[in-house]
């Protein structure tokens, strides 16, 4: 492995590892704050960071992007995602967060037949029948664990819609530089989220204001990390290291609230960790074994 590879996967296992801290940060905040309050501050510092760095002219291009209008559609898609999943966060465990939330993958390739117009090969399709049982078996909505209740819907729901964000990201993508987008996404996050602020703020402590800022922090590096780790190395390379967000959030629901998962939510991310596998391996050996 060279390098630039090796390199590549560090940055993106490390991209993960920081977004599942800002939603153990966001778990913890989401006990004393709203939600609204908590995406605002954390879009002010990313936006702020974004147009510290790349100033008037950074700020000019924004405006005149050519993803401006799908970044409004995409940014709609994305609030809802996180206003459904930080709800979730108050009664879920880390780690059951993280186990619903890869219903997403999963969705993002059914979508991607109508949406992208991609051809969807049996095994794929496999997979996405594995991920689906591992997320049943994960939520486990007919035995005594983890019920199929408002905050497992609401997580489930933030799947969905991330799904179809994302989706809707792979079409935009290549038209726009990350920062441009970043500075997007953040800028539309403050005007969506500032509207309601001004009715449900809840004066923070200092502590508060620290955990909201370092979210947006966290977040606008791990964004970057992720995107310089695709830039270093394949992304069918890259992209099983999604799954290690798992760790990290069984990990750190263990340490900061003593978070021990139910046997069957283990159960169901390892088959969602399979589905995965799955689908890269089917990518992987189905290109080698076509004619050229």
């Amino acid at each position: 492995m060279n390098t630039s590879v090796l390199s590549g996967i560090l940055l993106t296992i490390f991209s993960y590892f920081l977004f599942t801290l800002q939603d153990a940060t966001v778990k913890w905040l989401v006990v004393a704050l709203p939600v609204w309050q908590i995406l605002f501050v954390r879009s002010v510092t990313i936006f702020a960071i974004c147009a510290a760095i790349g100033r008037g002219p950074l700020l000019a291009r924004s405006l005149r992007s050519p993803v401006l209008k799908p970044m409004i559609l995409r940014n709609l898609l994305l609030l809802a995602a996180w206003l459904s999943y930080y709800t979730a966060a108050r009664d879920l465990g880390l780690a059951e967060l993280t186990t619903i939330y890869y219903a997403a993958p999963i969705l993002i390739t059914i979508l991607a037949v109508p949406i992208l117009k991609e051809d969807v090969p049996p095994l794929r399709w496999i997979a996405v029948i594995v991920g689906f049982i591992g997320v049943l078996v994960a939520t486990d909505p007919l035995g005594s664990g983890m019920k199929l209740s408002l905050p497992v819907w609401l997580a489930l729901q933030a799947a969905v819609f991330w799904a179809f964000s994302t989706v809707l990201l792979r079409k935009t993508a290549m038209q726009e530089v990350t920062l441009v987008q970043m500075t997007l996404s953040s800028g539309f996050f403050i005007l969506f989220t500032g509207i309601a602020v001004i009715v449900t703020w809840v004066p923070p402590s200092l502590l508060d204001v620290a955990l909201m800022v370092g979210t947006g922090l966290i977040a606008g590096i791990a964004q970057y990390a992720l995107f310089e780790g695709m830039r270093r190395a394949p992304v069918s390379i890259l992209a099983p290291f999604e799954y290690s967000s798992l760790i990290w959030a069984f990990g750190l629901g263990f340490l900061i609230w003593g978070d021990i998962p139910a046997t069957q939510v283990f159960a169901g991310a390892a088959l969602i960790f399979s589905a995965g596998i799955i689908i890269i391996l089917g990518e992987r050996f189905g290109r080698r074994l076509r004619p050229g």
